[in-house]
């Protein structure tokens, strides 16, 4: 099964390539110095302060903004507060109304990550359950939700040759990129899953490997790095275990994972990252729903 998502076309950094983008050597993307569009004035200290969000007008404007707000909430540092900004300064952050933002809390408040207290405020519950299943409804930040909320290990990256299987995703390069993770529950500590994600050298060069601790690779590659994703294509099957991925995720030789290979293309039509991701079965659910509205 394929299941296409729809990624923020705004702008961007460069182009990217084999070759390397035009304008001289690589380098990181740094987050705005001030409010822009979308991204409201700074919380006050001692509030919990949200990633901002380019939002995408084809989708409902609350259920982007539950999805960013979720992923900042998964993704946040062990330190960060657990008071959220004020309803006002959470819509002006992410720039909607009070009563969008609102019924992006409610279904926050409902999945038990937050709950709100009158004349006290909202709060992120501390023992919020981090493992939830995908439902996809076009948003790349539907699936840095996801991952977000889970410990990452970098097991290891560097050069590699190209898949002769992923061959075609990668045209015009020789080389690709290789980064190796481990994903466990941030309470339990279980594995979860085991990613493998070949890059595009150009952009990795501009990748920090130390961000994939914190973030997984789409938000590093869309916030970090600067790439200006399209789209993501993912292909889900069902296989048996390796010797390997039997190793890392402690199920036995020859059990059920669920595999995932994920592709993600850039504002140009071109494959900047494929992530091959074997979930454990007994951890992973995946669920699609389909829109039958005809605009």
């Amino acid at each position: 099964m394929s299941v296409p998502r729809q990624g923020p076309t705004g702008s961007g950094a460069a182009a990217v390539g084999c070759d390397g983008p035009a304008g001289g050597a690589p380098e990181r993307v740094a987050g705005p110095a001030g409010p822009e569009p979308g991204r409201g004035p700074a919380p006050a200290e001692g509030v919990f302060a949200p990633d901002s969000l380019a939002l995408n007008r084809k989708l409902p404007l609350w259920y982007q903004v539950s999805q960013s707000l979720r992923a900042s909430i998964l993704g946040r540092p062990q330190d960060a507060s657990a008071r959220l900004p004020t309803e006002e300064r959470l819509a002006a952050h992410y720039g909607v109304s009070v009563l969008t933002m609102r019924q992006a809390l409610k279904e926050l408040e409902t999945e038990g990550l937050i709950s709100r207290h009158r004349r006290r405020g909202t709060f992120i519950e501390p023992h919020a359950r981090r493992v939830r299943p995908v439902r996809l409804l076009g948003s790349v930040d539907t699936i840095v939700a996801q991952q977000s909320g889970e410990r990452t290990t970098v097991l290891g990256h560097g050069p590699a040759a190209v898949p002769a299987d992923l061959a075609a995703h990668f045209p015009d390069c020789a080389e690709v990129t290789a980064y190796r993770r481990l994903r466990r529950d941030a309470v339990t500590g279980e594995p979860t899953d085991w990613a493998e994600n070949y890059v595009r050298p150009d952009v990795a060069a501009r990748l920090d490997a130390a961000d994939l601790g914190r973030w997984p690779m789409t938000k590093v590659l869309r916030d970090a790095v600067g790439v200006p994703i399209s789209r993501i294509t993912d292909t889900v099957d069902a296989r048996l275990a390796d010797p390997e991925t039997a190793g890392l995720l402690g199920v036995p030789l020859l059990s059920p994972v669920l595999h995932v290979t994920g592709v993600t293309y850039d504002t140009d039509d071109r494959v900047v990252d494929v992530a091959l991701i074997r979930y454990r079965g007994d951890r992973f659910s995946f669920s699609v729903t389909v829109d039958t509205h005809r605009s």
